[in-house]
C-alpha cells in the first residue's frame, strides 16, 4: 500500500475550500465497513461517518451521512422529506450518482449534486473521519467544516 494520499475529487473540493483535514489510509476490506476503518485507524466507530447513497420511490437520489455504529431510519427520513419510501441504491446506481465506487463514496465532489441529510449528533463531535473518495482512505475533519461546505439538512434520522 502506498503512503501517499490519493488526490480524488473529494480532496480537490476540500483543497478548493481551503479547509484543514488529515489523511488516513488503511487496508480496505470488502464488506468491512466502518468497523474495519475504525479498528485500522484506532478511532471510535461513532466518529467514522458513513456516506450512503439512497433514493426515494421516484428514484431521486440523496446522500445520508450517519455514524458508523448507527443505522439510518429510512422511515424517519422519508417522513422528514415528505416521500413514501427511502431505500439504499444498489451499488451500480450509487456509483453512477456519486462517481465513486461503493466503499469509497465521499459526500464531497460527487458527480451529481444531491440533497444531503446528516445525522444531527455528528455536529457535536470534535472530529470525524469521512471517506476521501477512495476505498481505504478517510479524511479527518471538523464536522462544522463539513456542514459549511456541504450545507446538509441536519436531522435525527438514526434508527
Amino acid at each position: 500500500m502506498t503512503d501517499k494520499p490519493p488526490v480524488t475529487a473529494a480532496v480537490r473540493v476540500l483543497r478548493e475550500h481551503k479547509v484543514a483535514f488529515t489523511d488516513h489510509l488503511y487496508a480496505y476490506e470488502e464488506k468491512g465497513g466502518t468497523a474495519v476503518s475504525s479498528r485500522e485507524l484506532g478511532v471510535d466507530e461513532h466518529a467514522v461517518i458513513k456516506t450512503l447513497i439512497m433514493e426515494d420511490e421516484n428514484k431521486r437520489p440523496l446522500i445520508v451521512l450517519m455514524h458508523g455504529d448507527r443505522e439510518v431510519s429510512t422511515k424517519n427520513l422519508a417522513r422528514l422529506i415528505g416521500v413514501k419510501t427511502i431505500s439504499p441504491c444498489n451499488p451500480e446506481v450509487a456509483n453512477r450518482h456519486s462517481g465513486y465506487m461503493v466503499g469509497g463514496t465521499s459526500p464531497f465532489g460527487t458527480k451529481k449534486a444531491m440533497p444531503i441529510y446528516m445525522q444531527e449528533s455528528i455536529a457535536a463531535l470534535p472530529k470525524i473521519y469521512i471517506n476521501g473518495g477512495k476505498r481505504g482512505y478517510l479524511v479527518g475533519i471538523a464536522p462544522q467544516l463539513v456542514i459549511d461546505i456541504l450545507k446538509p439538512t441536519l436531522a435525527d434520522i438514526a434508527a
